[in-house]
């Protein structure tokens, strides 16, 4: 008799679309575990520019991905025993990231590691292929946009209200330039799942996105009763 996989959901979009903060506050209602997939790229790239690796050496890039040392805990995350939760949030690191993220060996060597997060009680997992690559079964799969506008100014507050320096302009061509980086890549591309429901929240507030997604979910479960 076969194992039924642990329930999910898995929040997709691009970066600065609000799914880390959604996907932790549906976690936390549901009472499931999280799985920030972007964190595990933002690691290996702060281990690459930690080790004078370049974003396009797969080989290199992947052995450090493999070697990762992580502790996710409640509001922190560690590495080789030290909180880098603010050093894998800066810009440079995320633009690292995304390249790395496009190196095959890199994706194949988290593969494992990501699907390791599926167990009971159930999992709520973001990312950019969440529901097309590392859970194809996923019982709910929601992609998550907003305008380019709306996300640059989001990450700018973010980041003013960290105490860092930033540039709007900056922030904005930057987020286009990973859009096209991420949405073409040979290797796993962002795009949403044939089975996935879109949710623009360009005008919503955080907890009408989360409030929408746990409707869909309750309907998801009602119907499947």
């Amino acid at each position: 008799m076969s194992r039924v996989p642990a329930p999910m959901i898995a929040i997709d979009g691009p970066t600065a679309s609000g799914k880390g903060t959604i996907a932790a506050r549906v976690a936390g209602m549901l009472g499931w575990h999280l799985l920030d997939s972007g964190a595990l790229y933002r690691l290996t790239a702060l281990a690459c520019l930690q080790q004078g690796i370049a974003p396009d050496d797969a080989e290199r890039a992947a052995a450090a991905a493999t070697a990762l040392d992580v502790q996710f805990e409640p509001g922190s995350v560690r590495m080789g025993g030290r909180d880098v939760s603010a050093d894998i949030r800066r810009e440079e690191v995320g633009n690292f990231a995304s390249q790395v993220a496009a190196l095959a060996p890199v994706r194949t060597a988290l593969l494992d590691r990501q699907r390791a997060f599926r167990r009971l009680p159930g999992l709520v997992a973001d990312g950019r292929d969440m529901g097309t690559v590392v859970f194809p079964d996923a019982d709910l799969k929601i992609f998550l946009v907003a305008s380019v506008e709306a996300r640059a100014e989001r990450r700018y507050k973010q980041l003013i209200e960290k105490g860092f320096s930033a540039n709007l302009l900056t922030l904005l061509r930057d987020l286009e330039a990973r859009d096209a980086r991420d949405t073409q890549r040979a290797n796993a591309p962002l795009a949403a799942a044939s089975d996935a429901l879109v949710l623009d929240s360009s005008h919503l507030t955080i907890d009408q996105t989360v409030g929408q997604v746990m409707d869909w979910w309750r309907e998801r479960s009602a119907s499947r009763a």
